[in-house]
């Protein structure tokens, strides 16, 4: 019984002490007159720090959970980290497979208006015609099978406007239909044995280049051999070249129409000797002979 007595003492005296008010007073040293005061007591300070911590945990907890200076705890781990990861992969993939297409467009690009052809392309005309010889197959026809083929050669021998295998599948001569880019003299024709893919056109001082077709500008620029050149992408795969031009009116994007004029007839760059133009025409990758398709 005096054991809890006691006890209960202790704790009433503890209590007590704890509730204890106290004043804290700041005073000026030099006139000890009174600046601040507090009444404090334990309880109040225990209090106060157990909420302050409570709010110190709290702010810590929301930044880092919720601001970006969680990356900077050593240890962390982003858990889409990995798949940004794989998005800027694939990203950066995508953009250096256009940038080599691209580069290789342009290594075309340039090859062909320097006439510079691979070896192992045909330099004759796309449309120069081709005859078929059927004796090196041997098969199993019948007599009438073969008198068929023959009369059907023979009919179409001379037909203008059969399909052209290098046109394109659905293509023919009829479809190609061009405008005049200038009225003028061929002083040189089509030659692809000397690389000269294209067709000297003499005309008048200052006279305007035609667009032959309607088309998207490809190319709008200088080089030193050709002098200013302009290169139309038309329709079925096919590309016209303007050299040695005294002034570009479009540039590259642009798009145009068949008769629209792109240029002034000039006689820039190395390998001209007078106001001329050269004409090139493109089809499928293969020069053709533009005065198959043009009346100039």
């Amino acid at each position: 019984m005096d054991f809890k007595t006691e006890r209960t003492k202790i704790w009433k005296l503890l209590l007590r002490r704890i509730r204890d008010k106290y004043r804290l007073v700041l005073l000026n040293e030099d006139t000890l007159e009174e600046r601040i005061s507090f009444s404090l007591s334990r309880l109040n300070v225990f209090v106060a720090i157990g909420l302050l911590s409570i709010i110190l945990v709290f702010i810590t907890t929301y930044i880092i959970a919720f601001t970006p200076l969680k990356e900077y705890i050593p240890g962390y781990t982003d858990v889409t980290l990995q798949r940004r990861i794989y998005e800027l992969q694939l990203r950066s993939d995508s953009v250096a497979f256009a940038m080599r297409t691209q580069q290789r467009y342009l290594e075309d690009l340039k090859k062909v208006l320097g006439g510079d052809l691979p070896n192992e392309r045909k330099m004759a005309p796309a449309d120069t015609a081709q005859n078929r010889s059927y004796n090196k197959i041997k098969d199993s026809r019948s007599p009438e099978d073969s008198i068929l083929r023959t009369e059907y050669d023979n009919a179409n021998k001379y037909n203008l406007f059969k399909s052209d295998k290098s046109l394109g599948k659905g293509s023919t001569m009829r479809n190609l239909t061009f405008f005049s880019p200038i009225k003028g003299i061929v002083t040189s024709g089509f030659d692809p044995l000397r690389k000269h893919f294209g067709v000297d056109v003499v005309a008048a001082r200052d006279e305007g280049i035609k667009s032959v077709q309607d088309g998207t500008v490809i190319f709008s620029g200088w080089t030193v051999e050709t002098g200013y050149v302009i290169a139309i992408q038309h329709p079925g795969n096919v590309i016209s070249i303007y050299k040695h031009n005294s002034v570009l009116l479009k540039k590259e994007g642009n798009t145009v129409q068949a008769g629209e004029t792109v240029a002034i007839i000039g006689e820039t760059g190395e390998l001209s000797t007078g106001p001329h133009l050269h004409l090139e025409l493109w089809i499928n990758g293969i020069p053709v002979n533009p005065k198959d398709y043009i009346v100039f």
